[in-house]
């Protein structure tokens, strides 16, 4: 076979594709051999196997094969290291080899008629980075296998992890599900009064809005006086809702990959999945058949399924029960469109839910919603960043009586303030709206504006924070002169399962080419406290914050951490050099920074065995523990430069959890011992000749910008739609003025005497 008929690696990747595999009337088994056989032909392999994990035993199973004896399947087992195969699990990495026969670790297996073949190629199939099973290739002609090869398959394995298993909840709940309904009535709190009423909360965002409040399972609660008023649909309207609501979400899922180039692939695939399930389609269809009315019997399987999910003991099916309703929703809105009265199903609402995932969000913001309102444990500030990076205003709250709005309930909501208006006067929305539409953030500078500089002349260079690729463009809009931070953990968070070495390679040269000057520093995976994976949860810890996480976790788990370095070092090959850099965050000692260090460095003597490009980029220091700052000459000579965390710096240094609302009037980055710590950073990075910058919000506050540059500072990264205030704040300042004002600042020793400084000697406003 030739290799020019391999098809394209975007062919094998199309999300639509597997999961359109699935028909759950025939099995796990059967989805398997299906998979197998596109994957065999898109790659024009002669042989193609998917083994699965067998925990119990610690064994892979052949589950799926073409090209073989088929009498091996379901009995071929392997033990983790046995032959090639055993091997790709061992290693957790691909294994390619042009001539099986010359390898020793290859044994025959007499009936299998393995020895046929000459290439081989075997990638792991791993999910919460534990083993799902191995996906093989096989094919006569030596050699036949490339890198292209190699990478295909291993963003194929990659979906497949998260497609399989959401088969298996799906089939493990069709066997073992009770139909039993949730109890009617609304969760517990105070009943909404009628009338106008604030109720304040936490700003998670910017924008005020107005829009019509709706609950993602409001449905549930319905009273069959409700599912009455639709006695007349059909199983035709029926099935014209199915067929209308998988339209629907692989438009969605397109639209997310087009916007966001993260690896967020396979949002909606949960939602198809369960349309194609017989148990819970053919189910209602059932129904339907037996006298149900439509609405009522897609309600009870809704409800059915969201208990079944919901009372699991399984983190990985508990997470399914906002998927269940939101498919729900889609269904009932495309029975009776009239009766809902949405066309789309959350366009122009404003959700109240008691929680969300990461992954909930990204589809809220493919159907545009207004604003979303929290009210259970999630006060987690990863959702607020991803809610900024997004545009959609956020608000958490603890007020329960928003649980109980009936649907469509006009809401005024600041995402700033935090103050959400039940029912506002008209006329008091008009103007709230007005005003802040006159208080949007400033344009962006002409295209001929200078770069930021002291008005004695002295250069400072103002960096974008990154968490989307989606935001790089904003970045651009605000002659952002690189990028200071970009947050590498989001695509983790947003994505269904750890993304691949190729997708992170992918993802990092795409935010090369959309900033394409300026210096670009990735900060490696800052999972734990409060950023969590939805597929790798970790141990219950009693604060998180003290657990493990950032570079903790990625050097607990070091072939996490090594598939993001060697993407991150292919990356620095890729550009010109000094570029690209790469800092470790939360680093508590000189120990872990030169663990990561070393390890950067095997990656590297990896790559270069592997003969592919690669460049050790400048590795880095984030200093955001005490116990950095107290060991920051030490760090500044191992290190290549310094970054400034300030907002964990600050909540370490008080002992305050930044996303306690409680806590907000001690949570104070003005603090003494605060400022005295950046000083003392800033001043072992001039000692030691090493560039140090600036990351946290302190730099998007014109109030300390004197203090900031008063230290030394000459490298801020900040939110970039507030680059143009900054940049006339410091057009303002000299170096000689801003020195004295920091060591005005540094003389004080009470937080009061601080605070009545920076109202006496605060930069004149600029808007």
């Amino acid at each position: 076979m030739s290799h020019t008929q391999k098809d394209n690696v975007a062919l094998m990747c199309d999300v639509a594709e597997l999961t359109g595999l699935f028909d759950s009337s025939q099995g796990l088994d059967a989805f398997l051999g299906r998979i197998i056989s596109t994957v065999a032909w898109h790659m024009r392999a002669a042989v193609c196997s998917i083994f699965l994990y067998d925990p119990s035993a610690r064994q892979l199973v052949l589950r799926a094969n073409q090209g073989l004896n088929p009498d091996f399947v379901n009995r071929l087992r392997v033990a983790i290291g046995e032959g090639l195969t055993g091997r790709v699990l061992a290693r957790r990495g691909p294994v390619c080899i042009g001539n099986v026969h010359s390898d020793p670790d290859y044994r025959v297996i007499p009936g299998l008629y393995e020895e046929r073949y000459t290439s081989f190629l075997g990638v792991p199939i791993l999910r919460k980075s534990s083993p799902v099973g191995v996906i093989v290739l096989m094919d006569p002609v030596e050699n036949y296998f490339t890198t292209n090869d190699v990478s295909a398959l291993q963003i194929i394995s990659s979906q497949l992890a998260g497609v399989i298993e959401n088969v298996r909840i799906l089939l493990s709940v069709r066997e073992g599900h009770a139909a039993r309904s949730v109890p009617a009535g609304p969760a517990d709190g105070g009943a909404d009064p009628g009338g106008t009423y604030l109720v304040q909360g936490r700003g998670g965002g910017h924008g005020v809005v107005f829009g019509l409040s709706t609950r993602i399972n409001h449905y549930l609660h319905a009273s069959e006086e409700e599912a009455g008023r639709h006695n007349g649909l059909t199983e035709a309207d029926f099935d014209r809702a199915l067929a209308e609501t998988e339209r629907q979400l692989l438009d969605m899922q397109r639209t997310l990959r087009d916007r966001l180039h993260e690896a967020a692939s396979l949002i909606f695939d949960a939602h198809v999945l369960m349309l194609k399930d017989d148990a819970f389609s053919g189910k209602i269809r059932q129904r339907i058949r037996g006298g149900y009315n439509p609405w009522a019997a897609t309600v009870e399987a809704v409800r059915a399924y969201a208990k079944a999910f919901a009372d699991s003991p399984l983190p990985a099916f508990r997470e399914k029960v906002l998927d269940v309703e939101d498919l729900g929703r889609r269904l009932l809105n495309n029975l009776s469109p009239d009766e809902g009265g949405d066309g789309i199903d959350y366009k122009g609402r404003i959700i109240v839910a008691e929680e969300i995932l990461p992954s909930d969000l990204l589809k809220f913001s493919v159907e545009g919603v207004t604003a979303i309102l929290l009210l259970g444990g999630g006060q987690t500030s990863h959702v607020a960043i991803l809610a900024r990076a997004l545009r959609i205003p956020l608000v958490f709250a603890g007020d329960r009586r928003l649980m109980r709005l009936p649907e469509k309930t006009p809401l005024l909501v600041n995402a700033q303030t935090g103050e959400i208006v039940v029912r506002p006067d008209p006329a008091a929305c008009r103007e709230s709206l007005e005003r802040a539409a006159r208080e949007k953030e400033l344009p962006p500078p002409p295209a001929d504006a200078s770069p930021a500089a002291l008005a004695d002349g002295t250069r400072v260079r103002l960096l974008a924070n990154i968490n989307l690729q989606s935001e790089l463009a904003v970045a651009n809009r605000f002659r952002a002169e690189g990028i200071g931070l970009y947050r590498t953990e989001f695509p983790f968070i947003i994505s269904n399962t750890f993304p691949t070495e190729e997708e992170q390679f992918a993802l990092y040269i795409r935010v090369l080419e959309q900033v394409p000057s300026g210096p670009a520093v990735f900060r490696t995976l800052d999972i734990g406290g409060d950023k969590a994976l939805s597929y790798f949860p970790l141990q219950h810890e009693n604060n998180p914050f003290l657990g493990l996480r950032a570079l903790r976790f990625t050097l607990q788990n070091p072939e996490i951490f090594r598939t993001q370095l060697r993407a991150l070092i292919r990356t620095a090959a890729a550009a010109e050099p000094g570029r690209v850099k790469v800092m470790f965050p939360l680093v508590a000692s000189l120990d872990e920074f030169i663990a990561a260090r070393e390890l950067a460095l095997s990656c590297v003597e990896e790559l270069r065995a592997e003969g592919k490009d690669c460049r050790l980029p400048p590795l880095g220091v984030m200093f955001e523990i005490p116990s950095a700052v107290f060991l920051a000459d030490e760090l500044a000579a191992a290190a290549d430069f310094m970054s400034i965390g300030a907002n964990d710096l600050t909540q370490y240094t008080l002992a305050v959890d930044r996303t306690n609302q409680s806590m907000s009037p001690w949570y104070a980055p003005h603090h003494p011992a605060v400022l005295r710590s950046l000083q003392r950073i800033v001043s072992a990075a001039n000692r030691a000749g090493k560039p140090v910058s600036f990351c946290g919000n302190m730099a998007s506050n014109p109030q300390m910008i004197p203090f900031l540059i008063g230290i030394g500072l000459r490298t801020l990264s900040l939110d970039p739609q507030r680059i143009p205030v900054i940049h006339d704040i410091i057009a303002g300042l000299t170096a000689d003025g801003a020195a004295r004002h920091a060591r005005d600042l540094l003389a004080l020793g009470r937080l009061s005497e601080v605070e009545r400084y920076l109202a006496e000697n605060a930069p004149p406003r600029t808007v």
